[in-house]
């Protein structure tokens, strides 16, 4: 079935229903706003606001975008990119785009102008909307691309070389297009995180979005009364598909435009949230935050809240166990994913397995999971190798790009990660490394994520990220960047003294305090930490800390 039908059901079965919140806690102003009432003001996004739309609502906004597609020549298989921050609008145009039968392109909202330029002419995008914070970016390119038929505008002050979505819908059809769709129909190109390089086109077809839903709401059991908060970035799958499991139920789902604690507390509190996901940033920095005293945890309503998990990057076991100290009524649990799986969940730890904290866990809810070695045979259980998956959520291909696809796609449907893991007696997956960021260090393999876990467990220590640095002896050395912990201090021989618990060979031989980039997925950003604290940027950033 396509997903577009589970928005058709909801909005017949719910049609009253609150089916998406948004919050741009900004300003500190109270006053709740329906959709209506919101277009009738002039909303800056510097202010505080809340705008909600109904499972009706919803359809309908996703019907009249579909339909002004359809007016405009909109053929199936052709695609639209969509290039907005979270807000209201972000998932009536993404459904608008999977009615019409043509493919929907998410862009990541950190791109440049150039990476905007290079994801449109990869995907072949014909059409684009987009939102106010990417006007100047989209004005240095949209002359350089013919191809582009159409650039649709969503917010006040439409640009000259665009068009206003509002003025575009207001008078579109609200019912079904009707466009006959089936689950092998090409949905939706995803582009990758670009951790190992420049992002590649990820195509997907509309089994791939309805899998990642059965998986999500098999994995966490959400209900019609289930209320989840979303914080990061719709483009990408992890949120999509997370709340894809409170979609298939028809549950209500929170946008919220912050990352500070308070504000995540305030809309849990307020919205009566009971599932949050987070990334491993946000939930040490709600911990930090109640540590030191900023945030008095009376102050909010958060009884109903049932489930905090987290994902798209290795979890430190040490965070989990904390985490439980304070709000110990809590399930918690981890999926892994990748947006070639379409996101979350191909494999999945589970709320009953939180003594194995530290693992991804087990193949998720129908997929298939092994680990092989270099020829791509299974290794013995407890051997390092390489994870690859198989199920309904597979990818189709790197658009136009064969080679890539087959380095990682078998014929009989195996993806190869790209992530080195290993697997416990009990037959629970811990990943250890990606394949391409290994340090071989005197002929030795050293795995970034198992020093990283050891670090993370010093009491100063806020976040940590390992590379490889060249070393004119040994090939490679370890370098742990260290980010201290606010009101704490650390020094080298600290950490040096910290690490005698590690096998000699393991230790980081470099030593560096400062802040660890991350991705607005939560992915440490590994390429740039390499080209900042490589040869002669090494010395050149050690000495600005220094100074």
């Amino acid at each position: 079935m396509p997903i577009t039908e589970i928005l058709k059901k909801n909005a017949d079965f719910y049609p009253n229903d609150v089916a998406l919140v948004e919050i741009n806690p900004k300003n500190e102003s109270e006053g709740r706003m329906t959709w209506r009432e919101y277009s009738l003001i002039e909303a800056r996004p510097n202010e505080a606001y809340r705008r909600e739309i109904t499972w009706s609502e919803f359809n309908k906004k996703a019907n009249r975008f579909a339909n002004l597609l359809l007016t405009r020549g909109i053929k199936k298989g052709q695609k639209v990119s969509i290039l907005m921050m979270n807000c209201l609008e972000w998932l009536p145009v993404y459904f608008g785009v999977l009615k019409t039968g043509a493919i929907a392109v998410p862009l990541n909202y950190r791109y440049t102008s150039d990476e905007i330029k290079y994801c449109l002419e990869k995907s072949d995008s014909e059409f684009i909307v987009f939102g106010p914070e990417f006007i100047g970016r989209i004005e240095e390119i949209c002359d350089r691309l013919p191809q582009v038929k159409m650039w649709i505008y969503v917010g006040e002050d439409c640009p000259t070389f665009a068009e206003s979505y509002e003025k575009l819908t207001e008078y579109c059809s609200s019912r079904n297009p009707n466009i006959k769709l089936s689950d092998e129909d090409n949905a939706a190109i995803y582009f990758s995180s670009g951790t190992t390089g420049f992002p590649k086109a990820i195509l997907h077809a509309h089994t791939s979005l309805m899998h990642s839903a059965r998986v999500e709401q098999a994995h966490h059991g959400q209900t019609k009364d289930d209320v989840f908060l979303c914080i990061p970035p719709l483009y990408h799958t992890g949120a999509k598909m997370h709340w894809f499991g409170s979609f298939l139920v028809g549950g209500k789902a929170v946008l919220l435009k912050g990352i500070k604690p308070e504000w995540i507390l305030k809309a849990v509190s307020e919205e009566q949230c009971t599932i949050v996901w987070l990334l491993v940033p946000w939930a040490q920095d709600i911990l930090d935050a109640i540590d030191r005293g900023d945030i008095n945890l009376s102050d909010y309503k958060l009884d109903q809240w049932r489930l905090m998990h987290i994902g798209a990057q290795p979890v430190p076991p040490s965070l989990i166990r904390r985490w439980k100290k304070v709000f110990p009524n809590h399930e918690y649990d981890t999926n892994y994913g990748l947006s070639e799986s379409i996101g979350p969940g191909c494999v999945h730890l589970g709320v009953e397995n939180i003594h194995k904290v530290g693992a991804i866990g087990k193949a998720g809810f129908g997929w298939e999971v092994k680990i092989v070695n270099a020829n791509r045979e299974e290794v013995p259980q407890g051997e390092v190798g390489e994870l690859a998956v198989k199920g309904p959520g597979v990818m189709k291909c790197y658009y136009k790009d064969e080679k890539a696809t087959a380095e990682i796609l078998s014929d009989d449907g195996w993806l190869y990660t790209g992530d080195m893991a290993e697997q416990d007696k009990d037959g629970f997956i811990y990943l250890v490394d990606r394949k391409k960021d290994v340090i071989i260090s005197g002929g030795e393999n050293l795995y970034h994520v198992q020093i990283e876990d050891f670090l993370r467990k010093h009491d100063a220590v806020k976040d940590v990220a390992v590379i490889g640095i060249p070393d004119q002896r040994l090939g490679e050395i370890a370098a742990a960047i260290i980010e201290v912990k606010p009101d704490h201090s650390l020094t080298e021989d600290e950490v040096n003294d910290f690490c005698h618990d590690l096998p000699k060979y393991k230790r980081p031989r470099k030593i560096i305090f400062d802040k660890v980039p991350r991705n607005p997925t939560g992915k440490i950003e590994k390429p740039l930490l390499r080209k900042m604290y490589s040869g002669d940027n090494l010395v050149a950033k050690q000495n600005e800390i220094n100074m």
